[in-house]
């Protein structure tokens, strides 16, 4: 959580009193300026967060209204992709930083392909049993989605495994991670972020796991400085589980 009462150093990360002049700890010094960019960049947090969650309940019932339209959920990907470049415009040079092809060496690939393969297997199994327990006659399947469509296993590719990699990772490790780092450590930013992302998926089981992954997508956000790892992880986590749903769809049931 973040505490609205300190400051945090921009030279060492140490805390400090809202009223602090100086860090006792490595004697920077603590001016006006900083203190007021703090209260602006938690009203940015706040405003964003809300307008996303709002988006979300809107989306929700206009969905459920709309149910099997592919124009609806087409306009509803294109505004939040909207709403995303608004807030990112504001902070357009750190995020376009972000996109930037980095020298990273072949583990740093691993670590972003091979967590990703591990977790979707385990969440897929865990979760779908859980879901069982709690609610045998549900039945979660992101394929089944676009049944309605000609060529539905592209349509679901594009929809859940494209689309929420590049601009959810745009919005929270992206223009959320930067604004939250400028109020306060990378260790609270990756938590918070990562809180606020499960968030949004409104089900006290994703939050079982999508808290995790955050933490994982926010780990790589931290140690890389680039949006492409989290992407590609948030990707292949997506990806593999939709072709389990594919499988499991028209192999199984």
């Amino acid at each position: 959580m973040i505490n609205l009462d300190c400051l945090t150093c921009k030279n060492c990360e140490n805390e400090l009193a809202i009223n602090s002049k100086f860090c006792p700890k490595c004697g920077h010094s603590i001016i006006k300026k900083e203190i007021e960019g703090k209260e602006s960049n938690l009203n940015k947090i706040i405003t964003f967060y809300i307008s996303v969650i709002f988006f979300i309940i809107i989306s929700y019932f206009i969905n459920n209204n709309f149910y099997e339209n592919f124009i609806v959920e087409l306009i509803t990907e294109i505004s939040f992709a909207f709403i995303i470049f608004i807030f990112c415009i504001y902070d357009l040079k750190a995020v376009l930083k972000l996109y930037k092809l980095p020298k990273l060496s072949i583990s740093a690939y691993l670590l972003a392909s091979l967590v990703p393969i591990i977790s979707s297997f385990i969440v897929y199994f865990s979760i779908n049993s859980l879901n069982t327990i709690i609610d045998p006659t549900k039945y979660n399947n992101y394929y089944i989605n676009y049944l309605y469509l000609e060529n539905p296993l592209l349509w679901s590719i594009i929809f859940v495994s494209i689309l929420p990699p590049v601009f959810e990772e745009l919005a929270f490790r992206g223009y959320l991670y930067n604004i939250m780092r400028k109020v306060t450590n990378d260790k609270i930013t990756i938590i918070a972020t990562s809180f606020l992302f499960a968030l949004i998926h409104f089900s006290f089981i994703s939050l079982l796991w999508i808290f995790p992954f955050g933490l994982f997508l926010g780990y790589l956000r931290k140690k890389y400085n680039t949006l492409w790892l989290c992407m590609i992880a948030h990707f292949i986590h997506n990806f593999i589980v939709l072709i389990l749903d594919y499988y499991t769809y028209n192999y199984i049931i």
